[in-house]
């Protein structure tokens, strides 16, 4: 992938596109595990930790977005959303990539949680993410492998 990858904080002039990227790329997995779309609870999840959303620029436009926690033992993905036209590209990969060497260079952990109807799951399994944990919609999942583990990326 030749293109260069940059992140902006988001702020309140992104709500327009974060609720456009969110229905598009997360609605389909609510509906499939029969949780609620409507536009205040979507709002409601776009909001959520907002001071941590990153808006991913691809060649300086906007193609997602990236909500992370950065702690002194731990990094939490707490959203990651990739426009659905540059979804099957290597960007989701390529920005994973990039957190997971970083965390291993620190020695943190790093987390996240997937609906078990998205299929994003098996892109958090290629790069070694495990299952640590479940709830009726949601696997949590944990990376913990050193940076050696990371050398297949």
């Amino acid at each position: 992938m030749n293109k260069t990858i940059t992140y902006r904080k988001a702020s309140e002039n992104d709500i327009d596109y974060l609720l456009d990227l969110r229905t598009k790329t997360m609605n389909p997995h609510y509906t499939d595990s029969n949780l609620p779309t409507d536009k205040e609870t979507t709002l409601q999840r776009i909001l959520y930790q907002f001071d941590k959303a990153h808006i991913i620029l691809l060649n300086n436009e906007p193609a997602g977005l990236l909500k992370i926690s950065r702690a002194e033992d731990k990094t939490e993905v707490l959203q990651l959303q990739i426009d659905p036209k540059q979804q099957g590209k290597g960007l989701g990969k390529t920005i994973l990539t990039g957190i997971l060497k970083e965390a291993s260079a620190e020695g943190k952990t790093v987390s996240l949680s997937v609906l078990k109807t998205n299929k994003a799951q098996n892109l958090y399994k290629s790069l070694g993410f495990k299952i640590v944990n479940e709830d009726d919609y949601s696997f949590f999942m944990e990376f913990q492998g050193g940076f050696e583990s990371l050398s297949h990326l």
